[in-house]
């Protein structure tokens, strides 16, 4: 590990770290690596990080079960920041979110940036699966489930028709709303599968 003597560590012994998800390049989370926990990162495949408030490493994952398994690690053209790949088990925030940057600061114009990638396929997935654990009464995403499979299908081909039917009239605003309709009902179906979205982008990314 010839290259740690390359890194900067600051004046506390710590470099901060940039974690992104390997298949869709989504940031995830930022935090700061010690010597001993970029040594323990590469030997273990999983990420460690010195929690600066406890004064102690600790191991992503090892009470929430959201592990990350490192794929690719680098460091920048100063040496003194981090960028680790991930496959992401669950979610990277304490939060229940997805990624730990989901507060969106409003903008110029007073509306408040939205995520424009994967993040809201997560997060609604997320949110999918609390349904058909808790089923809470009065959802739509528990009525779905409680009729199942077949239902949820039924669901997914009326969208895609609707998706359809909206292109062929070249109205924008009803291809976005159906479009979304056709998103949420298919990932309803692969929660079903018990499929993470995760799974797809690896897939799409296998055909880059």
């Amino acid at each position: 590990m010839e290259f740690l003597n390359t890194l900067k560590f600051n004046a506390h012994g710590l470099i901060p770290a940039i974690v992104q998800d390997y298949a869709n390049n989504e940031v995830l989370m930022m935090a700061y690596m010690n010597r001993e926990a970029v040594e323990k990162t590469l030997e273990t495949g999983k990420t460690w990080f010195w929690s600066r408030s406890r004064q102690k490493l600790w191991n992503k994952g090892e009470t929430s079960g959201h592990w990350q398994l490192v794929k690719s690690m680098a460091y920048d053209c100063d040496a003194d920041a981090l960028l680790i790949k991930v496959e992401q088990l669950g979610v990277a925030c304490h939060t229940g979110n997805r990624t730990c940057f989901h507060n969106h600061i409003e903008t110029v114009q007073g509306e408040k940036t939205v995520p424009v990638d994967s993040t809201i396929l997560d997060t609604v997935y997320q949110v999918i699966l609390s349904r058909k654990a808790e089923r809470p009464e009065g959802s739509y995403t528990t009525y779905l489930f409680d009729k199942g499979i077949d239902k949820i299908l039924k669901k997914v081909g009326e969208e895609a028709a609707e998706v359809i039917i909206a292109s062929k009239g070249a109205n924008r605003d009803e291809v976005v709303y159906e479009a979304a309709d056709l998103f949420f009902h298919t990932l309803v179906m692969l929660g079903f599968h018990d499929i993470t979205p995760e799974e797809v982008y690896r897939e799409l990314a296998k055909r880059r």
